[in-house]
């Protein structure tokens, strides 16, 4: 499981949003459209969220240390967690403050067409984002739905990088529909409004992120899939006779702690233990590529006979 596709995806996102928010805020300043506010401030957020994780990822190739003997691999997901904090503190607190604001304040709009020009431009680079980050996801996702890829992926970046290009496309939508509707009725509240739906779509993406992100941090297990494969090639290992117990933990999205405990028939010699440890090691790589680190507890069989 490369993070070079996770990589690419993350910059595709990060050259657009820096592109966009630019875009945004000149609209803003001829507009003074609050909906083009909140979403120069998205655009921000989400351009800023893209560095960090490339940050994390940069972090997540450190050599292991005496002191993080495992490595750094969970900086990967440190660093989404905290995406999912600046796109709940920095943009839906903003986005929602700055709706209440100008539902309270209306103010009519300068040049709307300028912002209604700027966000179908804006919808257009988003949707090369979203793009890019669908198809590196696609070989992870496999035949499950994109929502099942988003709650089970142990790659943290690209369901983040779905979820924020989502957020931002639909946030898109939500401008120019205040700004539209604000143009066709005459009332600035419009644009107050479309700015506090963007303020909650993205509060409820941050919170999705927030559970996904703490449930990696905490360390999630392998999935069903890869669980049946390691019991299944540690079971079908020459003199291994069943296992015992099987405890799997993510040390980072390509690296897997494997434990286990397998029984060996009665009175196998030290040699033959040795060396079928080897082989149900090999074995498990060879049907878990992400299985890094194993570590393999040989006891004796004890089932009883009946």
């Amino acid at each position: 499981m490369s993070s070079s596709g996770s990589t690419r995806a993350i910059m595709a996102a990060l050259v657009a949003n820096a592109g966009i928010a630019v875009a945004k805020f000149i609209g803003f300043l001829i507009t003074g459209s609050s909906s083009m506010l909140a979403e120069a401030v998205h655009s921000v957020a989400d351009t800023s969220n893209q560095a960090l994780l490339l940050f994390g990822q940069r972090r997540a190739r450190k050599e292991a240390t005496s002191l993080h003997q495992f490595g750094y691999g969970r900086s990967r997901y440190f660093y989404s967690f905290v995406v999912a904090l600046v796109l709940l503190s920095l943009g839906a607190a903003f986005a929602l403050y700055e709706g209440y604001h100008k539902i309270s304040h209306p103010t009519p709009l300068n040049s709307p067409m300028v912002a209604v020009a700027i966000l179908v431009v804006a919808i257009g680079l988003e949707s090369y984002s979203f793009r890019t980050a669908v198809v590196e996801s696609r070989p992870l996702k496999g035949r499950g739905t994109w929502w099942q890829f988003i709650r089970h992926s142990r790659n943290p970046e690209l369901p983040v990088v779905l979820l924020e290009d989502t957020g931002a496309l639909l946030g898109l939508v939500f401008a120019l529909l205040g700004v539209g509707l604000t143009v066709l009725t005459g009332n600035p509240i419009w644009d107050g409004i479309g700015t506090a739906l963007i303020g909650a779509l993205l509060a409820v993406i941050a919170v999705i992120l927030m559970i996904e992100m703490h449930s990696l941090l905490i360390g999630e297990g392998a999935t069903a899939p890869e669980l049946a494969a390691i019991s299944d090639a540690l079971a079908g290992t020459e003199l291994v006779d069943r296992v015992i117990h099987l405890r799997t933990q993510y040390l980072g999205p390509e690296e897997m702690l494997v434990g286990a405990k397998i029984a060996l028939a009665p009175g196998t010699d030290l040699a033959t233990v040795a060396a079928a440890i080897d082989s149900a090691e090999a074995a498990v790589r060879a049907a878990v590529p992400a299985a890094t680190v194993i570590y393999l507890e040989p006891d004796l069989d004890r089932t009883p006979v009946r």
